[in-house]
């Protein structure tokens, strides 16, 4: 008997799918494996900032620069003191010329200043009966009439329109060496005003008034346009004892004329009688109107 053996059939392979390639990427070489993408990191969260402590330094010395209310009080009162302080100095320079001055000049100032209280006081009382006569006057036109033309005569004096004579000095500067300036001539005419001066003229022909200019034009000084030259003869109505006076004082005209900045020689001679016939012709005012006078 024969023993037939089954013939055994070969085991069949499962058939092997082909490995399947991943999707190529567009600009990928062939073969080229594709990148891989590196996995999130989940970001770390910033640490929370601690929060700034103030310097107590800083703050100390912010503080101690910022002025308090009890600091600026003290600077303004300092100031005030400071500010006195000056002014007082000032004063006291101002004074230094007095305290220098004789004793007789110190009289004659303060008889020019009485002087000057009284004729003021003389002004007042003139006006006053001015005044008076106007309401009681029967003829008030011709009163007015009178006392304006009276007024006219005087302000006319005042502004060189009208000739004037009266007591007065005669002060003849010479000046050799023509170093006297504007400046000395103006000092002198400031000093006869302050004395009292009515009327001043200066070499005959030049009256002086509120409106009168000095300017160097060595050799001599232009006033008012018309030049003058040595010797200079300055004329003036007024209290002659007090005129003389003003221009003797100490440091005053004669003292600047014939010290060594100048080196001239002055002469002062008062007078009974100044005669002053030099006239200002007055420019026309281009803005200046009078005021029309006040209703009451």
């Amino acid at each position: 008997m024969t023993d037939e053996t089954p013939s055994q059939q070969p085991e069949q392979q499962p058939e092997q799918q082909p490995e399947q390639q991943p999707e190529q990427q567009p600009g990928q070489q062939p073969g080229q494996r594709p990148e891989q993408k590196a996995p999130d990191v989940p970001t770390p969260m910033p640490a929370p900032k601690k929060p700034r402590t103030p310097n107590l330094a800083l703050r100390r010395l912010r503080t101690g620069f910022k002025p308090s209310r009890g600091q600026a009080i003290v600077a303004i009162v300092l100031a005030l003191v400071g500010c006195v302080a000056v002014v007082q100095v000032r004063v006291n320079r101002a004074d230094d010329g007095y305290q220098n001055a004789r004793r007789e000049d110190l009289i004659a100032i303060l008889d020019g200043l009485g002087q000057n209280t009284r004729r003021l006081e003389s002004e007042i009382a003139d006006l006053e009966e001015r005044k008076n006569s106007l309401s009681s006057s029967a003829d008030k036109a011709q009163t007015a009439r009178d006392q304006a033309e009276a007024q006219i005569r005087t302000l006319g004096i005042l502004a060189g329109t009208l000739p004037a004579v009266g007591q007065g000095v005669r002060i003849t500067l010479n000046d050799p060496q023509g170093k006297m300036t504007s400046s000395n001539l103006l000092d002198a005419i400031e000093e006869l005003r302050d004395a009292g001066a009515e009327a001043i003229q200066i070499n005959g022909s030049v009256r002086v008034v509120a409106s009168t200019d000095f300017v160097d034009d060595p050799p001599g000084i232009k006033i008012d346009g018309q030049k003058v030259t040595s010797p200079y003869v300055i004329e003036a109505i007024g209290e002659s004892h007090n005129l003389a006076e003003a221009a003797n004082f100490p440091g005053g005209l004669v003292s600047e004329v014939t010290g060594p900045q100048v080196g001239g020689t002055a002469e002062v001679n008062e007078l009974d009688s100044v005669s002053i016939t030099a006239l200002h012709a007055p420019d026309e005012h281009r803005y200046a109107r009078p005021a029309p006078s006040p209703t009451k």
